[in-house]
């Protein structure tokens, strides 16, 4: 009998619980990216038999399936590399995942608080997803992993609106259908349809629906055939798969520089080789022996390289330090540099570093890293040019965009993913790049040390891609579009424009509710 009453308490979190999972199945991996369309349902449906309070409580369960299970790689990449010890960081990853569980606690008592007329239900619903999306894209540094757009790029169809709309957008799309199912749920166990006013919403819902994927395949064979008629560049990305313990140890220094040197010698010839985020462990041009192995060996090979380096620079303090992707031409002669500007908080920088002292051994084996000086500024290899986004930098679509707008022809991605071993984060991590292809219509050349490395033209194909793990050379030509898209050129107005009615209806309920209340 002391049961019933915790039983009748959590029977209502069931719903919430499998839409969380039905979420988490739709990223890779699993990789069951229709659930998307559905996995909201439950949740959405348990709403009407719950109070307010138990509402924001069932959305938090929803955001606790979905992220516990989707990030608690977390949880490993701390205990192995940042040097903390399982309980700390197993708190580290709860702390997250209740976080990110919030939003969509918030959803859900958006959706419950605020009735609007039933046909209007499936925009209200992507209208509050998607502006607590982009609320947490920019929120404390930011962190959009697990965006529910992402769920969809293999779907090259429905993401060829992401030039317009850029990744929210298609998280629009896809509350909208759930929102959708949960009215023709409801209709079908009243046995009754919606009322004529209700129709005209969702008939609205179903013609953004169906526009949506109409576009997407008229544009998909649109820029098919562009890519078929553009001119093309040749580059080579090295997979050196140097392990994470071996990276920083001295005594391997050459060992690295002989793998990369291979790789890279084997995949000629090319335009341009590419090499992982940090892919040499020492400082380029301060240290004079390794510098002149690799400045042998690209004057060898006779093209351009981009590398991945630590750099350093005096200071009144002493040395600031900077993650860097340096162009070096065809005599070794650096051309240019980027310098990381969207830093990894407490991963390669502590934030309120005097407060949180004892935070500062997670940067241990990263390095405390200061923020680049210089711009979005694409990097020139002969006639071409590229903007550089290292590591973490993908998920920020606006990063991307400022390249393209600055001249970028292709996009370039580097990182070192061994951090997070043989999870499905690298593969989370990758297809974000998908979209950073679609929504400027730029390839996008991708090499990660431990992989996954690859390619991806500007229609969001992936032309090829290596596994985890394995040291490779990849080799391909990639087609150079130019011209700017809607969205490189407008960014997230969509999304912006849902932040703001979301925020106006809040507070046009808040209004009314006050002044109902009898005096």
């Amino acid at each position: 009998m002391q049961f019933k009453p915790l039983y009748g308490a959590l029977l209502p979190l069931l719903p919430a619980l499998v839409s969380g999972l039905m979420l988490f199945s739709a990223f890779p991996a699993p990789g069951f990216y229709p659930a998307a369309f559905f996995a909201l349902v439950p949740l959405w449906l348990s709403l009407e038999r719950l109070s307010s309070k138990q509402a924001f409580y069932a959305g938090i369960g929803t955001g606790i399936g979905f992220y516990l299970p989707l990030i608690y790689w977390i949880c490993p990449t701390l205990t192995e590399y940042g040097g903390l010890n399982p309980f700390a960081a197993l708190s580290c990853l709860l702390l997250l995942v209740l976080y990110l569980s919030a939003y969509t606690g918030v959803f859900a008592l958006a959706m419950k608080k605020i009735p609007l007329p039933e046909g209007l239900v499936p925009f209200w619903g992507a209208v509050a997803w998607v502006s607590l999306e982009y609320i947490r894209t920019y929120l404390f540094s930011g962190f959009p992993w697990g965006v529910l757009g992402y769920s969809q790029y293999p779907n090259r169809v429905l993401i060829q609106a992401a030039d317009t709309f850029g990744v929210l957008g298609i998280s629009f799309l896809v509350v909208v259908a759930n929102g959708v199912l949960v009215i023709a749920f409801k209709s079908f166990s009243r046995r009754a349809w919606p009322e004529k006013t209700n129709m005209a919403g969702l008939s609205l819902s179903m013609v953004l629906l169906c526009s949506a994927f109409i576009y997407g395949h008229l544009k998909l064979a649109q820029v098919r055939g562009q890519i078929n008629g553009v001119p093309s560049r040749t580059i080579s990305v090295i997979q050196a798969n140097i392990s994470q313990d071996r990276k920083w140890d001295k005594a391997f220094v050459d060992e690295t520089i002989d793998r990369y040197s291979r790789l890279s010698l084997e995949a000629m010839p090319c335009d341009l080789v590419v090499w992982p985020e940090t892919a040499l462990p020492f400082y380029y041009g301060m240290d004079p022996v390794p510098s002149n192995r690799v400045d042998a060996m690209v004057r060898k090979a006779g093209t351009f390289f981009l590398i991945g380096i630590p750099a350093a620079r005096p200071s009144d303090d002493g040395f600031l330090y900077y993650n860097r992707a340096c162009m070096l031409n065809p005599l070794a002669l650096p051309k240019g540099y980027y310098d990381k500007h969207h830093l990894v908080p407490f991963g390669e920088y502590v934030p309120f570093k005097r407060l949180l002292r004892f935070a500062e051994k997670l940067t241990a084996g990263a390095g405390d890293f200061s923020k680049g000086e210089t711009g979005p500024v694409p990097l020139n290899f002969g006639t071409g040019t590229t903007g550089v986004l290292i590591c973490f930098e993908i998920i920020f679509p606006d990063i991307a965009r400022a390249f393209v707008r600055n001249g970028a022809d292709i996009l370039t991605t580097m990182t070192n993913d061994a951090w997070f071993g043989r999870t499905q984060a690298p593969l989370q991590h990758f297809s974000m790049a998908v979209f950073r292809a679609v929504e400027n219509r730029r390839s996008v050349v991708r090499v990660a040390n431990t992989g996954i490395s690859g390619f991806i033209d500007p229609s969001g194909t992936i032309l090829e891609k290596t596994d985890i793990f394995t040291a490779c050379a990849l080799t391909r030509q990639v087609p150079v579009m130019s011209g700017q898209t809607f969205y490189t050129r407008h960014g997230d107005l969509a999304a912006k424009a849902c932040l703001v009615a979301f925020f106006l209806i809040c507070v046009i309920k808040f209004i009314l509710k006050k002044f109902r209340r009898p005096l």
